[in-house]
């Protein structure tokens, strides 16, 4: 078996868990921010990603099954409390997934989410965020129960071989991967033997909400994308230009392009860059054939901080300006770099 731990610098973890005999692999909780990775480590090591697994509905990151799916055409598998349409395999407690000639033991395990589940292979456990390296994932997110989670350890994943490595969704310090046996020995939190005890801890954790919380909840249940991504799509259909290259344009008087600003009026007035128009990013499909008439002029998109401009771009591109660009940064730098604003 060919087994590789990937981390994230939020400390997220993902698995790429390969059959060494028919090449056939399996990506478990990827992360949209790995996807090459995932990719070059398989061809790296003469795998073929051949299915996709999340343990859980993420709430603090963004998960890749979506995307994976669709580039590779592999099936996705989840617990079927999962409400995500893009999920192929619904899986239950008991059940195994095939990879080549791998068997993935599949746990119900809900508590920190009610679709949460354990993988068990030779030698390992995949604990999603169900057990933590000296912790358990929190209760207070949005399908969390601590009662369950309380049957999911004590009933369920804590009975397994002391022997399995524990292999968890999360690890935050970048912590040695320990044994079940070492975990049930040392872990805070399964100290807590008896039920209320270890609730009433769960409950009053009172822990700080993740970051993108709505999005990631949003995008990992509808396979919808996020802004990161809608900006990294339309960033590959357009150039930029550097402040400096903008500048020394202005400077010859000839700039060869037309300077679009689409942030709000206030902002624009309170200062943009000289000879720039305006034309707002909310208004931008509804009157950009006016303000420009002949698709074949060069637009140079700019905002405050360089995203929605890029946006902006994207879209005046999709929409037939095929010379559209966005200048490389915003406002901000603009004017943090002493070139000249007009008001």
């Amino acid at each position: 078996m060919y087994f590789e731990a990937l981390r994230t610098d939020r400390g997220c973890m993902s698995y790429v868990v390969g059959c060494e005999k028919t090449s056939a692999a399996i990506v478990v909780d990827p992360d949209d921010g790995l996807i090459d990775r995932y990719l070059a480590t398989a061809a790296a090591h003469g795998l073929r990603i051949r299915t996709l697994l999340d343990t859980h509905t993420h709430a603090d990151h963004f998960s890749a099954l979506s995307e994976l799916r669709e580039a590779l055409g592999a099936p996705t598998a989840m617990h079927r409390n999962s409400s995500a349409p893009f999920v192929d395999i619904h899986l239950e407690d008991g059940e195994t997934l095939v990879v080549g000639e791998l068997r993935l033991h599949v746990l119900h395990t809900p508590g920190h989410t009610a679709d949460s589940i354990c993988v068990r292979l030779p030698g390992r456990v995949l604990t999603g965020d169900t057990l933590l390296l000296g912790g358990t994932g929190r209760t207070d997110l949005p399908t969390g129960d601590p009662d369950a989670l309380y049957d999911s350890l004590f009933g369920h994943l804590l009975k397994l071989d002391p022997e399995l490595v524990v292999h968890p969704g999360h690890n935050y310090r970048n912590a040695p991967p320990t044994t079940l046996g070492e975990q049930i020995a040392t872990n805070a939190r399964l100290q807590k033997r008896e039920r209320a005890d270890f609730v009433a801890h769960m409950r009053n954790l009172d822990l700080s909400m993740p970051d993108h919380l709505t999005e990631a909840l949003r995008t990992n249940t509808s396979g919808g994308y996020t802004v990161s991504q809608l900006i990294a799509q339309a960033a590959e259909r357009i150039s930029f230009m550097s402040m400096d290259e903008l500048r020394r344009r202005i400077d010859s008087g000839d700039p060869g392009i037309e300077v679009l600003d689409v942030r709000e009026a206030g902002a624009f007035a309170e200062g943009h860059i000289p000879g720039a128009k305006h034309l707002p990013r909310g208004q931008l499909e509804l009157r950009i054939d006016q303000l420009f008439p002949d698709p074949r002029v060069r637009i140079l998109t700019v905002c405050e901080y360089g995203k929605v401009s890029t946006l902006a771009a994207g879209t005046l591109h999709a929409m037939g300006f095929g010379s559209a660009i966005a200048l490389d940064g915003g406002m901000v730098a603009w004017r943090e770099a002493g070139h000249p604003v007009e008001k």
